[in-house]
């Protein structure tokens, strides 16, 4: 109701007051009570004083009064942003399988963190400090960080959950890969959550590995699922090429792949060769791996493509841990030390120069930057103008890196 008509439904409410009058003064009262004759000379003042104006005033008044009715929105609580609604779902009922794919991502990214890490320090002998953070509009994350292990120089692995508003420019540029998003809207809550993961070794014989998988989701006004997404992938970054290494690597994300859609590996492939290249340099960061994005209602239904991510993040695992327990304690010499810092270098490149993810990381508000540059490794070195000699093991290398190869 309009608070202009408030002030009067106060006066309106309050009761009405008669006072006491004492027994014996009622008698005095009723005589003075009875009606006087008319004063002839006031006769002529009865009325009311500027009739027209009042009734200006009051039909200006009704008038506001009735428009302000009709128009004045009522007041509505405030509505809950879909953070609060998924906190609470989580209170209420935890996660489970029919649960919003969100708090679904969400909890399995956090149960992988844990069996990788576990497995990480069973083979480093050192542990991970892990660090929890929250971020003010909703969601948070967890940064596991190894620094000067025994086998990792540095390994990171790191949850992430943000919740957030994207504005219109971000709107229209997501709808060319997603035409279920709303073109109308000024801005839209969304959702995403991943898992990262890059570890660099001590020994430049073993290889560093990247991986990344991550859901997205925008959400319309009423807080039912707009558009989703899963993206991701994982990659090796050999600074000496062992070709067993990397026919090992390929071969079991193949086999994930594999389970859910032949047409998946050589696909991904390809886009991972074709995405984790330094343009600048016309090399690829490493040996390969698998990359995607965007897939969405128009690849597969939602369940089937997060059982997809779900079998290629627990393929990590098995496709690292026979090749780092192989590598961790071979020989090397200072000079193959230096050859791994100026590859770290190129590694560095890639994320800072080309990598999507670390730009979105870093300019989405309220970043974690510590998190997101954790990819990056402890030491790197850029040496002018520096070229491997012909025939030699890091040239090698950097002729396959020119021309990916097909491993499997």
């Amino acid at each position: 109701m309009s608070s202009s008509i408030r002030p009067c439904l106060r006066f309106s409410s309050l009761p009405k007051l008669s006072p006491r009058i004492p027994q014996h003064m009622r008698s005095r009262r009723a005589f003075a009570d009875y009606p006087k004759p008319p004063d002839p000379s006031k006769e002529a003042r009865k009325g009311v004083v500027a009739p027209k104006t009042r009734i200006a005033v009051g039909i200006v008044f009704i008038g506001a009064m009735i428009y302000s009715m009709v128009t004045e929105e009522p007041t509505k609580a405030d509505t809950a942003t879909m953070a609060e609604k998924d906190s609470q779902l989580k209170r209420e009922s935890g996660v489970t399988e029919n649960s919003p794919m969100r708090l679904r991502m969400e909890e399995f990214i956090k149960q992988q963190q844990k069996e990788i890490v576990q497995e990480l320090e069973k083979v480093d002998g050192k542990k991970f400090r892990v660090d929890t953070w929250t971020r003010e509009h909703g969601g948070g994350g967890i940064s596991s960080v190894l620094q000067d292990g025994n086998v990792f120089e540095k390994a990171g692995v790191n949850i992430s959950v943000v919740y957030g508003t994207l504005p219109r420019p971000a709107i229209e540029k997501m709808r060319v890969n997603h035409k279920a998003i709303d073109p109308t809207v000024n801005s839209l809550e969304f959702f995403a959550a991943g898992l990262s993961m890059v570890l660099h070794p001590v020994n430049p014989m073993a290889p560093t590995v990247h991986l990344n998988y991550r859901y997205f989701e925008t959400a319309n006004p009423d807080g039912t699922s707009n558009a989703w997404w899963f993206g991701g992938g994982t990659d090796l970054t050999p600074s000496y090429l062992f070709d067993e290494d990397a026919i090992h690597f390929h071969k079991t994300i193949k086999e994930a792949c594999d389970k859910h859609d032949k047409s998946y590996y050589p696909r991904f492939k390809k886009w991972c060769d074709n995405y984790f290249v330094n343009k600048h340099r016309s090399e690829s960061r490493g040996v390969g791996g698998i990359f995607f994005d965007d897939l969405d209602e128009q690849e597969k239904d939602q369940d089937n493509t997060f059982a997809f991510a779900q079998s290629c993040l627990k393929a990590f695992l098995p496709s690292y841990i026979p090749i780092i327990m192989k590598r961790k304690d071979m020989p090397f010499t200072e000079k193959e030390k230096e050859w791994q810092q100026i590859r770290r270098g190129r590694y560095v490149e890639f994320n800072l120069v080309h990598d999507r993810g670390t730009a979105f990381g870093l300019n989405t508000p309220s970043a974690r930057v510590e998190s997101i540059l954790m990819s990056l490794p402890l030491t790197a070195q850029w040496r002018y103008m520096f070229e491997p000699e012909e025939g030699s093991r890091e040239q090698r290398l950097v002729d396959v890196l020119r021309e990916p190869r097909e491993w499997i």
